[in-house]
């Protein structure tokens, strides 16, 4: 039994709580639930309403499957965005990392992961079945594979460089400035705003 049973039930299911979200230990869940203690309720229940809101308003716009606070997002209702240009990406996450360098002004196709057969994620299991006909639908002239540089993510290069075979559309991939093994996440705005602008036809990257 931990200290904070000793004292509190209530208190044990908050620590336990916030210690289950990624990067919190228990020791700073512990100092996370005895801040929120000591403030007004007000402010504890703002946070809690706004969590609440969060995940039971949250969707995922229906045409690049990026998050959003209405059916379609807000990168793909914008009218000035370039509609023959489809960045693909694993997450979120790239998606905002790429925003960030100011580089890029198409449109996006998150896949939600990238294939990783020993973490029993397969093609199935991601948004990859629409992106064919999104591509002809949509008449899309560059498709570009934005994905982490690591085997994962060149296998599902892979995939989708096949899975658009036969389809009138140049293919490219991000330059190497991002170094191999590196998640696009993590990547400084400067490297990836060039690894975007100076990408290749990903065809020549099956030669090496």
């Amino acid at each position: 039994m931990s200290q904070t049973e000793d004292y509190s039930r209530l208190l044990q299911e908050a620590v336990e709580a916030f210690a289950s979200l990624p990067g919190v230990g228990r020791k700073s869940a512990l100092r996370l639930a005895l801040h929120l203690l000591k403030q007004d309720k007000s402010y504890t229940h703002h946070i809690a309403d706004t969590l609440r809101d969060f995940i039971d308003g949250i969707q995922y716009c229906k045409r690049c499957h990026n998050i959003s606070d209405e059916p379609i997002c807000s990168i793909c209702a914008d009218e000035g965005r370039d509609n023959t240009t489809l960045c693909v990406v694993e997450s979120i996450r790239d998606v905002m990392a790429i925003e960030r360098t100011g580089q890029y002004n198409g449109l996006y196709h998150v896949l939600g992961g990238i294939i990783s057969p020993i973490d029993g994620v397969g093609p199935n299991d991601l948004f990859l079945r629409d992106l064919p006909e999104r591509v002809k639908s949509e008449k899309i002239e560059e498709v570009i594979l934005a994905l982490s540089t690591t085997m994962e993510g060149d296998t599902t290069n892979f995939y989708i460089y096949r899975l658009l075979h036969g389809i009138d559309v140049r293919i490219t991939t991000i330059a190497r400035g991002v170094a191999i093994g590196d998640e696009l996440e993590y990547a400084d705005d400067l490297t990836l705003g060039r690894s975007i602008l100076q990408r290749i036809d990903f065809q020549n990257t099956l030669r090496r």
